[in-house]
């Protein structure tokens, strides 16, 4: 498996980017990609989560796709995100199957573009 491009987005009123960070950290852990460089980029204005089509902290995005797509009519903003879990709970993080499913694709994209 390759090493897809990672990156997480935050903006600083978020509570629930360290806990993002670590469950993106074991994911790729499970699947052998411990060494794999996260990008951190921070949110900081209105205008730089419209330009960044930013949905929310935290979002963390594999080769540019976001790992739970937001709905095509949900706003940009420094807000906090929501994420409903594969058991129907609602979560501040994504589920920890949904981040290593979107590592499975990202790391085939990677090994097919090699």
């Amino acid at each position: 498996m390759g090493s897809p491009d990672i990156e997480l987005l935050w903006w600083e009123g978020c509570p629930s980017t360290d806990r993002a960070l670590s469950d993106l950290r074991d994911a790729l852990a499970d699947l052998g990609l411990g060494d794999a460089e996260i990008r951190m980029r921070e949110i900081d204005t209105e205008q730089a989560a419209a330009a960044a089509g930013f949905h929310g902290s935290p979002t963390i995005r594999i080769d540019g796709a976001d790992v739970v797509p937001a709905a095509p009519d949900e706003p940009t903003g420094l807000t906090c995100r929501v994420y409903r879990r594969r058991d129907g709970r609602v979560s501040p993080t994504p589920d920890p199957e949904d981040l290593r499913e979107a590592l499975r694709r990202g790391g085939s994209r990677a090994e097919v573009s090699r």
